[in-house]
């Protein structure tokens, strides 16, 4: 996998080249600031970027911002951003631009080697990877929506959807068969208002639909 990576924090970036690399994957570049991120994008077109939210000069959305207009030039570009802090506002309006290929994850899970690894590779094959504190905030912030009509454990099979797991994944986490995680796939498609498929893209777009809507931004 050939990947892109910005970010402003020399130690932090320098141990991400050497955990991508030590993995057998090729770093294609790397930015310190916001304005070196779209141009080195574009020149590579890596299999999936890395990106900080927060980048010089004013540490503000440099990285999300970056992100957005590669995805203009990029469409299938898959893009995993990193953050300090759970910022819903910044998780929504990445997410908002619809598509697949997309993750949004809490600095501190880098260095849980593993699970950050299997993020990347989810967020390259177009799947989603969302930080779980990311989608707690995401989804216990929407108000007057099908949500409410949910199951307490629909609602758990809808975040371990988010969070880019699959249905053997997500039976294991919850201690059920494959095949009543399918069925709450199918109740918590219907309740949201789409056709129950469990088909990977349906899923990628279910979770999208769901999450994009600007009231779970608050």
């Amino acid at each position: 996998m050939r990947v892109v990576i910005a970010e402003d924090n020399a130690l932090l970036r320098e141990g991400l080249v050497l955990l991508l690399t030590s993995c057998g994957h090729e770093v294609a570049a790397v930015a310190a600031t916001g304005p070196e991120i779209l141009p080195a994008l574009l020149e590579h077109r890596p299999d999936a970027a890395v990106l900080d939210v927060r980048m010089p000069p004013a540490f503000r959305d440099e990285g999300l911002r970056a992100a957005l207009a590669a995805r203009e030039h990029l469409p299938d570009l898959p893009v995993l951003v990193l953050s300090q802090y759970v910022e819903e506002s910044y998780a929504a309006e990445l997410l908002s631009g619809g598509g697949s290929g997309v993750g949004y994850l809490l600095k501190d899970r880098v260095g849980r080697v593993d699970e950050f690894l299997d993020a990347l590779e989810r967020v390259a094959a177009g799947g989603t990877a969302l930080d779980p504190e990311v989608v707690t905030e995401l989804l216990t912030r929407r108000r007057d929506s099908p949500l409410d009509s949910l199951t307490p454990r629909e609602r758990e099979v809808l975040e371990l959807m988010a969070e880019g797991h699959d249905n053997g994944t997500i039976a294991k986490a919850l201690v059920v068969t494959e095949r009543s995680v399918s069925k709450h796939i199918g109740n918590v498609f219907l309740k949201l208002g789409l056709p129950p498929s469990d088909s990977g893209h349906r899923r990628v777009l279910a979770v999208l639909t769901y999450l994009k809507d600007p009231r779970s931004a608050g």
